[in-house]
């Protein structure tokens, strides 16, 4: 009995944890989507201030690791193509799981190394110097001042940050295709053109946004449950990083699942 107690206050914790996920994107959605056309203004030039922080300045370590990515991919499926004669596929098998997989979810996990956490540490210190309370006593809402700016910036720039890892996992098997397989430049890009559809590509962006969605919730989330004290921030911040590489991962089984009985039929 014990024991499904447990399992039952586990559950409805987690039930719990996800409605509160659930509303609070929906009110950043509101803010964002909703309140510009009944005169509340967007606020730009923090979701422009954000997307800077998210986006461009992730640029450099998210190119070094999506590039070694494709390099690795590209000597993992020689591995086996080599032994049944069809090295020149290597381009295809490196486009398809960049485009559709990996791109995706490796710019997902830098993203909640830098960004996710900061959105954590960031509010968390706010609420614990009440500068949270101070935003209600001036009557602006927290969610519209802190976390729709996040929720804009994540949800365009974690798209972008998509295709540009795609591209330099490409280019990294690139760079094996033309030392090891007899490849071009050209000839390598143009194999791993012809190799993807539309589809592909749509399915890594449809779930980069929906990744950006559960990372800005978490992270925001996090921050605003922050109890008292310094120690709190850092277990916030933590806390943020685990649940959030965890969501994203089950939400790309989510979308994976439904995209191939999608294809399927």
């Amino acid at each position: 009995m014990e024991l499904a107690a447990q399992i039952g206050g586990s559950v409805t914790d987690g039930l719990a944890y996800l409605g509160g996920l659930a509303s609070l994107a929906g009110r950043a959605a509101y803010f964002t989507f909703v309140a510009p056309f009944r005169g509340k203004p967007l606020r730009l030039r923090r979701s422009v201030s954000q997307a800077m922080q998210v986006g461009v300045r992730a640029l450099p370590i998210l190119s070094l690791i999506t590039f070694f990515i494709g390099l690795i991919l590209a000597l993992q499926s020689a591995y086996e193509l080599r032994r049944l004669g069809a090295l020149n596929y290597v381009a295809n098998a490196v486009a398809i799981s960049m485009t559709r997989e990996l791109g995706p979810l490796i710019t997902a996990i830098v993203v909640i190394g830098r960004s996710g956490s900061a959105f954590a540490a960031e509010i968390g210190t706010m609420k614990v110097s009440e500068e949270i309370d101070a935003l209600e006593t001036m009557a602006i809402h927290p969610v519209d001042f802190l976390v729709t700016p996040k929720f804009l910036a994540m949800i365009v720039m974690l798209p972008c940050l998509t295709i540009w890892a795609n591209s330099m996992g490409i280019l990294g098997g690139a760079l094996f295709g033309v030392a090891q397989a007899d490849f071009t430049w050209m000839r390598y890009i143009q194999a791993s053109l012809d190799a993807l559809f539309l589809r592909d590509i749509l399915t890594g962006l449809v779930k980069s946004v929906m990744f950006g969605i559960t990372i800005t919730a978490v992270g925001c989330y996090e921050g605003l449950s922050t109890g008292a004290g310094a120690e709190q921030v850092g277990r916030s911040t933590t806390r943020a990083v685990v649940v959030s590489i965890f969501l994203v991962i089950l939400v790309d089984l989510v979308f994976t699942s439904l995209f191939f009985f999608m294809t399927e039929r």
